[in-house]
């Protein structure tokens, strides 16, 4: 959500339809599942009801659909027809996966889709559906609402169309989602965004920020991986990482208990271990960490081992920087990773 100190200086916006806040912030209404431009013309929802996002890309991976009266991925001032068209091709289909056929059978160059989204929304138009498609994942896991419920929720009127995208994304059909051996999904609000943790009762398999660029990809080998598929539900550690991640960022917790899972080769889960062997509040660089699991030579494997990392801050990959003091890269965002590492040396504060 955008981070302010001041939510009802943005509400009262949203009262007055104050145009001076265009482009600021958009609103998500809770009790409707859509989300607005601060200008909307519609009734307007009781405060209790609005979340606050800074993009509309936050929105969407929220759970939001775009608002059907003030279409806030089209204005203001206008869209371009190749704006317009895609979006509402999303709209139609938020579950599909693009492909470079798809802007052909619309008769638009894919490249011109991705500058032009990404010039007016700050995002690329394949970012905004992976963001859609996330959204609908997404609203089950949080939610766990019945069939027809999530059905309707996500502006499916038919139950064969929403039973065959729940199935493509979460990898069961909804009404198999109580199955004894699936592993159980849940969203978790934190102070840099939504994450989403995935276990059984043993332990962890993932905790990721919800908007990490190929988290579908990650579920979907995971449940091959395990030949089990993932449904919104519960589990005793994803109610200890939720606690544990609230006291990380609240007081500095140093370190994280929850049982996990670590799912990868034995090179990959030499480096994980080494991962969590970096102290709070420190760092290390690539070629310490290779040096560490016993390869000075095997920089770049390390690299790769910490960008495979399932397990976001239980696995501290963010501690990991380049020789020469650089952030590198990092799955979450570098913008994340620096907070990160920031928290870490003020000891939580």
């Amino acid at each position: 959500m955008l981070t302010t100190k001041n939510p009802e200086r943005l509400y009262r916006a949203l009262l007055d339809r104050n145009p001076a806040y265009e482009g600021m912030f958009y609103v998500g209404v809770k009790t409707t599942g859509v989300f607005c431009r601060p200008t909307c013309p519609a009734r307007k929802p009781k405060f209790a009801n609005c979340e606050f996002f800074a993009s509309a890309e936050q929105a969407l991976l929220a759970s939001y659909r775009p608002c059907m009266r003030c279409r806030p991925l089209s204005a203001p001032n206008g869209a371009s027809d190749t704006v317009r068209r895609l979006v509402e091709a999303v709209e139609r289909n938020p579950e599909k996966r693009w492909t470079d056929a798809d802007f052909a059978a619309l008769a638009i160059d894919a490249s011109t889709a991705r500058r032009q989204f990404r010039r007016r929304f700050g995002m690329t138009f394949v970012g905004y559906a992976r963001a859609r498609r996330m959204g609908l994942a997404m609203k089950q896991i949080r939610e766990g609402a019945p069939v027809i419920e999530a059905q309707v929720a996500s502006g499916y009127e038919s139950g064969s169309g929403f039973r065959d995208a729940f199935s493509r994304i979460m990898g069961i059909a909804p009404a198999h989602a109580r199955s004894g051996v699936a592993l159980k999904a849940a969203w978790i609000d934190t102070r840099l965004g939504p994450m989403v943790a995935i276990a059984d009762d043993d332990g962890l398999y993932v905790l990721e920020f919800v908007d990490r660029r190929g988290l579908e990809r990650e579920v979907e080998r995971l449940r091959k991986r395990v030949q089990r598929p993932v449904v919104p539900g519960q589990a005793a550690p994803l109610a200890q990482i939720e606690r544990e991640l609230s006291a990380y960022f609240a007081r500095g917790l140093r370190r994280f208990e929850t049982p996990v899972h670590f799912v990868g080769s034995e090179f990959q889960r030499g480096v994980w271990a080494a991962l969590t062997a970096i102290p709070y509040g420190e760092t290390r660089s690539y070629a310490e960490l290779a040096t560490v699991v016993g390869d000075p030579r095997a920089c770049r494997a390390v690299a790769r081992a910490n960008g495979t990392n399932q397990l976001a801050l239980v696995v501290p990959c963010h501690r990991v920087i380049q020789s020469d003091g650089r952030l590198g890269g990092y799955g979450g965002g570098l913008a994340r990773k620096q907070w990160l590492i920031d928290h870490e040396r003020r000891g939580g504060a």
